[in-house]
């Protein structure tokens, strides 16, 4: 059940200041690189003390249970701890531009979503943020967001961290990109990525459960997960398919993405330099329903569509 807003400030005050004092030797993701960002220094991932946003508004090209008719109140979070040779947002990304500022002004940009009418908080790329997001959200929730927030990862992410979340983070939407090590280290240089995806994958379908929707088909609580197709069976979908029926849910929610196509340094390896076939991203969808994975969304262009069992609203 999602927590009030009461419930999540009691959540978050007792590990703001064990979230603050990690920024002094960074430990929030895997890297655990230990720069010292409290003091200026910064690390693999290049982000700073404060947060660093590229952009936020409503956004009406997210799955169809966050964005709804209002929009999903994305936050473009600059900086990441992969580099993707391929990464589509490799401008924030990678490229790092976007704006530096406070605490206070996250806070801001998350209450103005809510009153501009978003459906949800979703906060993309908020994996090497997450001390300041928290204490945003504090500051906002005590200022009236009664919203979803949607926690929108890459899925490289530390399963202690993701632990600190629960009754904060509403729904869980990270991508199980990669089914081999060595895949997700020649294309994304995460060499460790399946072992950490898997087991924060887990964690957060133990904290909020398969997706549940309200009687207009909007997400308020629960896991989708993010499955990006590519050429040549790079991302090994059908793997990742069988762990999330094996370990996960046999009813999650899965959004099964063919919006792969080359950019930044992609043209660099032959094997990724060119969009998904047809008979690819089919392959991956067949592979789903044959294991009986079927609740979600498969795209058709640049839209999503609805596909399988019908979700239906649970109560919370």
């Amino acid at each position: 059940m999602a927590l009030s807003p009461s419930e999540k400030l009691d959540k978050i005050r007792p590990i703001k200041a064990s979230l603050k004092d990690s920024l002094g030797h960074c430990s929030i993701c895997p890297r655990k690189c230990g720069a010292d960002r409290a003091g200026g220094k910064k690390g693999y991932c290049r982000a700073p003390v404060n947060p660093v946003v590229y952009s936020y508004a409503p956004h009406h090209g997210e799955e169809p249970a966050l964005s709804g008719s209002r929009g999903s109140g994305t936050i473009f979070f600059t900086h990441c701890n992969m580099k993707c040779v391929y990464c589509q947002n490799y401008r924030f990304s990678q490229l790092d531009a976007g704006e530096e500022i406070s605490i206070e002004k996250l806070s801001h940009m998350m209450l103005g979503l809510q009153s501009l009418g978003c459906h949800n908080i979703n906060l993309v790329s908020p994996t090497h943020f997450v001390p300041q997001i928290v204490l945003a959200l504090e500051t906002a929730i005590a200022n009236g967001l009664t919203l979803p927030i949607v926690y929108n990862t890459g899925g490289y992410d530390l399963p202690g961290t993701i632990r600190s979340l629960e009754g904060i983070v509403d729904i869980y939407m990270p991508d199980m990109r990669y089914s081999d090590d060595n895949m997700a280290k020649r294309y994304s240089d995460a060499p460790d990525y399946v072992e950490y995806n898997h087991a924060s994958v887990i964690e957060m379908q133990r904290q909020v459960g398969d997706l549940a929707v309200d009687e207009n088909g909007i997400a308020r609580q629960g896991l989708i997960i993010r499955l990006l197709a590519m050429p040549e069976g790079i991302s090994g979908t059908a793997r990742t398919l069988r762990f999330i029926k094996e370990n996960v849910s046999g009813n999650a929610y899965l959004s099964l993405m063919s919006q792969y196509y080359p950019t930044f340094k992609a043209y660099s390896y032959k094997e990724i330099s060119r969009g998904i076939a047809p008979e690819e991203y089919q392959n991956v969808v067949d592979e789903a329903r044959k294991l009986g994975l079927n609740n979600g969304w498969v795209q058709e262009g640049p839209e999503s569509r609805f596909w399988g069992t019908n979700i239906e609203p649970r109560s919370e």
